[in-house]
């Protein structure tokens, strides 16, 4: 029996590019199912992740042209991940295998096949990494290596140069969903979920159309949430650095006695002044870590949803789903 497949992909003011996307990713999906690689009740499920534009009118339009084209609509904008989630979990009920991916046609969708391939093979999760990132400016391929390289220097089970172009069996949905923290970094926590897996390697493309989702600010703070979210370590190195200082401090009291006595003057601010400023940065960044972390226990406690669907468009053995 064939598996069902369904591409999941998270949209937001995505008017632009939606309907060249629905239009490549169908003509895939209907050569696959044509070669009975997919059960023909497979589907393309677009997640609104509370649009300001027309993206959602578009995904309802595209539904009454083919059933093949499904939706869940979120109450509000949450956040990539979030909608992300919002998708596999939905789709977990009725796809056998999904695949998440982006809708601005970056993450090349010709090694879907691959994937499914790699899963027929016995793989629970497939991931699709970058081959290279020629297409990046220096700045952005420089801090991408880097923040791949520091969370596997803070123990992190990563995937390098994998973004959430990602296949996942109905058996690690089921065990995705037992993860239930709030502060969601996927990248990391699919990796915990153990399973065979392996990688497809691809090219990223050029955005097809519209503007990108994720500026400079968003990526430090998702970076962030990421490093934050997985590690301790930081706060271990605050305490490390604790101890340095506080080392420091005291040769530097042995010494300062040691010239009071001897007769010696220290001329100058300037060394005083300095340390005062170092120290006080210092201090200032222990705590804003420290906050981030305590700012994170608070979100986890208040158990608040992750997200809230208010709308769904789901064909299914005839019956329609609204």
């Amino acid at each position: 029996m064939n598996n069902i497949l369904y591409l999941v992909l998270p949209c937001y003011n995505e008017e632009a590019v939606l309907n060249e996307t629905a239009s490549q990713l169908l003509a895939i999906m209907t050569a696959m199912m044509e070669r009975g690689m997919i059960s023909n009740k497979s589907k393309i499920m677009f997640i609104n992740d509370g649009s300001k534009d027309h993206t959602w009118e578009i995904i309802e339009s595209l539904h009454k042209q083919n059933p093949i084209f499904s939706g869940v609509c979120l109450s509000r904008n949450k956040g990539h991940q979030n909608a992300l989630l919002a998708g596999l979990m939905t789709a977990k009920e009725y796809a056998d295998i999904t695949i998440s991916l982006d809708a601005d046609l970056q993450d090349d969708i010709n090694i879907i096949e691959k994937m499914i391939v790699k899963y027929q093979q016995g793989n629970e999760i497939v991931y699709g990494v970058r081959s290279a990132r020629k297409k990046d400016t220096l700045f952005k391929k420089t801090t991408a290596k880097c923040f791949y390289k520091f969370m596997k220097l803070l123990g992190v089970d990563i995937v390098f140069n994998h973004a959430d172009y990602r296949l996942m069996s109905k058996t690690a949905l089921k065990a995705l969903s037992q993860f239930e923290e709030v502060n969601l970094f996927l990248r990391g926590i699919v990796p915990l979920i153990g399973f065979q897996s392996t990688t497809v390697e691809y090219e990223r493309n050029k955005r097809f159309a519209g503007q990108s989702k994720y500026p400079l600010s968003k990526m430090l703070a998702f970076a962030f949430d990421g490093i934050t979210s997985f590690s301790i370590k930081p706060i271990r190195m605050i305490t490390s650095l604790g101890v340095l200082i506080f080392l420091i401090s005291l040769i530097a009291l042995i010494v300062f006695l040691i010239l009071k006595y001897t007769g010696f003057t220290v001329g100058g601010w300037t060394s005083i002044v300095a340390s005062i400023w170092m120290i006080g940065g210092i201090q200032l960044l222990s705590l804003g870590i420290i906050g981030e972390y305590i700012g994170k226990i608070y979100n986890e406690t208040k158990r608040r949803p992750r997200y809230i669907i208010s709308k769904m468009i789901l064909q299914k053995e005839d019956q329609t789903i609204i």
